[in-house]
């Protein structure tokens, strides 16, 4: 595997991170779950890939989102928000907020709409980012960073690629049956060890993934209670209340996530556009992801109180949105404006890009979507 060498300070850094987590392997017998190495590896504070100083996002990070790609992304996602504000109320809440970007474009869109946001709430983890935010976002007095989840929650609810971030345990199926892979120390580095599930992983196991008990020896995946938790907290925001939560990842339903042929799982690092599949290169200089299954994180939403409205393809959702209509405002005339934004509109769009492999699960109660969006509904699959 040829990656780019870090510098020696960030060098310095992963190093120390990674005594801090052998520290705590040792602490704890000898292994941890691998869960909590990923929460370390990402979220340490100071040293984890989130709350340190580097730069995430864009050409000198270490990925490209969305919002990064055009501000067509966002101006299509402030056309649904608005829909759903005539039916609740004018606040917005994003988790994991990036450069700032999709807040700044959606809060743009609205107010050529004709929408006030009152409020523009933002739970940020990492540091470098909420920076970001606070610059990009400097002209928009709506716009506040929480510190904490409020008790109720009424309006649109935002996540941009924030599931495929949240730790997930790894577990694989042996000749004697499923176990857990945690993390140890061996030969001075993290390596896997197999041991048996505890019972609550075990029932995670069970709820979660179709046709265990016959996938084959060998077989490797992921484990969401993380995600499924937040997920279960968004539910109840908005089961107490009126509105909806837009969430946009990669990812699957379940009967997809767990099939046979992907016997590796999912889990994925990112380390200045490179992707690779070792969570242990660099601790704290890479991301460390894994696919989202929307099956789960459906479910555990609906069990919390809120209805699921929707769930589709990205590229379903931006074209019902009107994505298309966004990008006429561009005249085709001029190609120097035009072309970037129709290439961007490509790699949003096409099954080879981000079209079909990203998808879009909309919760709340008492909204109802539009009919064009409800047209496009796949709820059934999970």
């Amino acid at each position: 595997m040829s990656l780019p060498a870090p510098s020696p300070d960030a060098l310095a850094a992963s190093q120390a991170l990674q005594q801090q987590i052998a520290a705590d392997v040792a602490r704890h017998g000898g292994s941890i779950s691998f869960a909590r190495f990923m929460e370390q590896a990402l979220y340490a504070p100071g040293l984890g890939y989130y709350s340190g100083g580097a730069v995430k996002l864009g050409k000198d990070g270490d990925f490209t989102t969305a919002p990064e790609l055009s501000p067509l992304f966002g101006a299509a996602l402030a056309r649904v928000a608005a829909d759903i504000i005539a039916q609740s109320v004018p606040r917005i809440l994003e988790f994991g907020a990036g450069t700032g970007k999709l807040a700044r474009d959606v809060l743009t869109e609205l107010a050529a709409l004709g929408v006030t946001v009152e409020q523009y709430a933002i739970v940020e983890l990492s540091g470098e980012l909420r920076a970001r935010q606070q610059e990009a976002l400097r002209d928009f007095p709506q716009v506040r960073w929480l510190d904490a989840l409020p008790d109720t929650f009424d309006g649109v609810i935002l996540a941009n690629e924030v599931l495929d971030a949240m730790p997930v345990d790894l577990v694989v199926k042996t000749e004697e049956g499923w176990r857990e892979q945690r993390v140890t120390v061996r030969d001075g580095r993290f390596d896997y060890v197999a041991v048996e599930l505890e019972p609550a992983l075990a029932e995670q196991l069970v709820r979660q993934v179709p046709e265990h008990d016959s996938l084959p020896a060998g077989y490797v995946t992921e484990l969401h209670p993380t995600a499924g938790a937040f997920m279960g907290t968004v539910g109840a925001l908005l089961a107490r209340g009126t509105g909806a939560a837009i969430l946009l990842d990669y990812g699957f339903p379940a009967h997809e996530y767990y099939h046979p042929d992907r016997s590796a799982g999912t889990l994925m690092c990112h380390y200045r556009h490179h992707a690779h599949p070792d969570p242990f290169h660099l601790p704290g200089l890479e991301d460390i992801t894994a696919h989202v299954d929307f099956t789960a994180m459906a479910l555990a939403a609906q069990d919390a109180g809120a209805d699921v409205l929707a769930y589709m393809s990205q590229a379903a959702f931006l074209l019902g949105a009107g994505i298309g209509d966004l990008l006429l405002r561009t005249d085709p005339a001029d190609a120097k404006a035009y072309l970037p934004q129709a290439n961007a509109l490509h790699k949003l769009l096409s099954p080879a890009e981000m079209g079909e492999l990203f998808k879009v699960l909309v919760v709340g109660k008492g909204i109802e979507l539009s009919a064009v969006l409800a047209a496009s509904d796949r709820a059934h699959r999970l």
